[in-house]
């Protein structure tokens, strides 16, 4: 039995490893969210909700590279008041459920998370900065945007309030010291990169939306830097995303200054056995190098150890 001690605490959740389920990554149903969670996750987020239903773009809609994936879905989903009960049957997976939100207003973030928080989910994650729905992304490019829905949404639940950055600004610092001053209670970095590829024999873009967004390793250095400015300017826990395929990406996060991290574009490479395989592998390296406790290891490359 490994003597490496991976549980960690992110505000009030309790994970039992560091590894959540992405938002957009299985998190359409409830049932799904129990499956990834029963397959070993630390917790588990849902796909983005807003306050109706949405379509989303039409196929099609993603696209698979040698250096990861760009997808245009279009946040896709029911409607809040349709997804109520995926939240409910979400929790039987047995670990906190983060639902990850959007809206065009702090209006509709609020009425958003309220209704999930009264479902049972553990912790809103606000989707700030979707990078291919438009009216999203602004929210995160702006300190006083940024402000003002997290503000909003921490005057409105009780549970925790992640909020999810991305790294297309001038300086995400400044973004990341306006979340925690307005209550903030994680900040999750980073969101997918905004891309697009050419289909050269059709001579157009290949997805319907033309943009799309940017995920898997291609994205995972600019994500370790985010997360690396990030614990330097701010004393709220981040959840690194971005990329993470390996043990060694889980460990360079972590030195980067993240206290857990979100899997996503990595479960089409590696499947939902993913979660036990990187816990095994982590508290490998762990015993390896003389660690006993995760949080020996956060945030060392800024000299702490």
């Amino acid at each position: 039995m490994s003597s490496a001690e991976i549980k960690i605490l992110i505000s009030s959740l309790k994970l039992k490893n560091p590894f959540i389920l992405a938002s957009g990554i299985l998190g359409t149903t409830g049932a799904i969210l129990r499956r990834v969670a029963e397959a070993g996750a630390g917790a588990v987020t849902t796909k983005s909700i807003g306050i109706k239903a949405r379509r989303g773009y039409p196929n099609p809609t993603i696209v698979q590279l040698d250096i990861g994936f760009i997808n245009a879905m279009g946040l896709p989903n029911p409607g809040v008041d349709e997804f109520v009960d995926e939240i409910k049957k979400a929790k039987m997976g047995g670990v906190p459920v983060i639902a990850s939100i959007f809206g065009v207003d702090e209006k509709e973030y609020v009425e958003v998370a309220c209704k999930l928080e009264k479902a049972g989910a553990d912790a809103i994650e606000l989707n700030l900065s979707c990078p291919h729905a438009g009216g999203i992304l602004h929210f995160s490019q702006n300190p006083k945007e940024a402000y003002r829905v997290v503000k909003a949404v921490k005057d409105s639940v009780k549970i925790p309030v992640f909020a999810k950055l991305s790294a297309e600004v001038a300086d995400i610092t400044e973004i990341g010291r306006s979340v925690e001053k307005a209550g903030a209670d994680a900040i999750t970095a980073i969101n997918t990169l905004k891309a697009m590829v050419i289909d050269i024999k059709m001579r157009k873009p290949i997805l319907s939306n033309i943009y799309g967004g940017l995920s898997g390793k291609a994205i995972k250095p600019i994500a370790i830097r985010c997360v690396y400015q990030l614990y330097r300017e701010v004393d709220i826990p981040i959840i690194g995303v971005g990329g993470i395929t390996t043990y060694e990406d889980v460990v360079e996060f972590l030195m980067a200054g993240a206290s857990a991290v979100q899997i996503g574009s990595a479960i089409a490479i590696r499947g939902l056995k993913i979660f036990k395989e990187l816990e095994n592998e982590l508290k490998k390296f762990m015993e390896r190098e003389g660690y006993s406790k995760i949080r020996d290891l956060v945030g060392i490359a800024h000299g702490g150890g």
